[in-house]
């Protein structure tokens, strides 16, 4: 009799789309008036003016438009994600034709000749790296691009691509939790609730330093059983699989040369990602440019490495197929939002948390408006558009309560982040999984008991601080 198998990414998120659909069908629709935020340049809703609006219940051929709308809708105050479908389908070409040159496989094997017997340091500097990005500049789908990079480094090392997926996922993850500069939290919901966005900074930095400590020590510790015991991989049944797919053109056990143009082409991938981070945090670049950028670094690799025009074509189109999947499931996590939006429920389970808050002491406030928070960044999972919907709402509340507008703005950008650590409606939760060939539910296993103690943290903290 064959055992009964977790559903995959995309039917998760498309029986998603479906409970959503439902609700519109129950949930009374409604929806806050609107103002022109000039520091924003965003409409914003306006607290006190939430009101019930005609239904608009969404059947099965919005539930089948849904996907599709995902692509190209700006849900969420965010960016088209047909923009961050083409640079996830662009970098893989890139990678693929790094690949095939055989630098990326030969560097690895240089590096891990290097760290021999010390390749656990690669876990807190990489942690601490992605966790800078995070709190400075919100890194979210950029890091998508660095899954094929680090995986294949943390197998040979004699991991699997669950640390390699946490190295990324919760290094960044816990930058953006504990965002500082952050503009697409803090700097956003800072400005929506009317205080400085350095208002409550410290709390923040203990949260980052802490949240990241723990993170690190996790991570760390699970990294050493499995090497210690590969059958203690929470993807131990899919080990061989992973070796031949993030290992494709190597012998494992034989340390390739690494050549004069290995060198070269290495050089420039990694001045490609330099020049990634530099132009996100400096230039205000978006996918488009990001795209652009990747797109010449592959043609760039391409004639380095001497590809004939056909092979070069050849690697670019395979690279972009074996993302495809990764791409489209950007679009269905999408689409649960865009069903919220038609059927007009987004307002209302905001008008809900509004009530839910309301004449509560310090305390409790601050961790029901935390616990909130955690339930709004399920449904609107980008931080920017949770703060410009949920920030205008939620913070004058904090007055009633004589709780700082700030600590609000903390309690907010923490619960955003720590959902969106497991949140399935997060497309680089599934993007990175997809491509780390991670099944969703044995991601649940390994991180469900440290988002637990970063819950605890946090709720601490916020506590305390008022």
């Amino acid at each position: 009799m064959s055992r009964l198998k977790f559903p995959t990414a995309f039917t998760i998120l498309f029986g998603l789309i479906i409970a959503v659909a439902v609700a519109t069908w129950v949930v009374p629709a409604g929806q806050y008036d609107r103002v022109m935020n000039d520091a924003l340049g965003k409409e914003v809703p306006v607290p006190g003016t939430y009101q019930t609006v005609e239904s608009n219940p969404q059947g099965i051929v919005d539930v089948f438009m849904a996907p599709i709308a995902g692509l190209y809708d700006p849900v969420s105050y965010s960016a088209n994600a047909i923009d961050v479908a083409v640079f996830v389908l662009v970098i893989g070409g890139f990678l693929m034709v790094v690949t095939r040159t055989g630098a990326i496989d030969a560097g690895i094997a240089r590096v891990m000749s290097a760290l021999k017997g010390r390749e656990n340091l690669m876990i807190p500097i990489l942690m601490a790296f992605f966790a800078a990005g995070g709190t400075i500049y919100g890194m979210a789908e950029e890091s998508l691009a660095f899954y094929a990079l680090i995986i294949p480094v943390m197998i040979r090392a004699g991991y699997d691509s669950v640390t390699g997926v946490a190295v990324i996922m919760l290094g960044a993850g816990i930058g953006t939790l504990g965002s500082t500069i952050n503009p697409f939290a803090t700097v956003i919901a800072s400005n929506a609730a009317g205080v400085p966005f350095t208002d409550g900074i410290v709390l923040r930095f203990i949260i980052l330093a802490a949240g990241w400590a723990m993170c690190v020590a996790w991570v760390m510790r699970y990294a050493a059983k499995v090497k210690a015991n590969p059958d203690a991989s929470v993807v131990a049944d899919l080990r061989e699989e992973h070796r031949q797919h993030f290992l494709q053109n190597s012998n494992i056990d034989e340390i390739p040369e690494f050549t004069r143009t290995h060198a070269i082409i290495m050089t420039v991938f990694a001045l490609v990602f330099a020049a990634l981070i530099y132009g996100v945090a400096a230039l205000g670049w978006w996918m488009g440019e990001m795209s652009a950028l990747f797109l010449a670094a592959s043609i760039l690799v391409g004639i380095i490495a001497r590809m004939g025009e056909a092979e070069f074509v050849d690697n670019f189109i395979d690279g972009a197929r074996d993302l495809l999947g990764v791409a489209l499931i950007i679009g269905v996590a999408r689409g649960i939002v865009v069903i919220m939006d038609a059927g007009s429920i987004t307002d209302t389970i905001l008008f809900w948390s509004e009530q839910a808050v309301s004449g509560l002491s310090q305390i409790a406030f601050i961790n029901v408006m935390f616990w909130l928070e955690l339930v709004l960044s399920f449904f609107v999972p980008s931080s920017s558009g949770l703060a410009v919907l949920s920030m205008p709402i939620m913070a004058p509340l904090a007055s009633f309560s004589d709780v700082s507008a700030s600590l609000v703005v903390t309690a907010f950008q923490s619960a955003s982040g720590l959902l969106n650590l497991i949140n399935p409606t997060f497309a680089v939760v599934m993007g990175g999984l997809a491509i780390g060939r991670v099944p969703y539910d044995k991601w649940l296993r390994f991180a469900i008991p440290l988002v637990l103690l970063l819950f605890v943290m946090i709720s601490i903290a916020l506590s305390v601080s008022v």
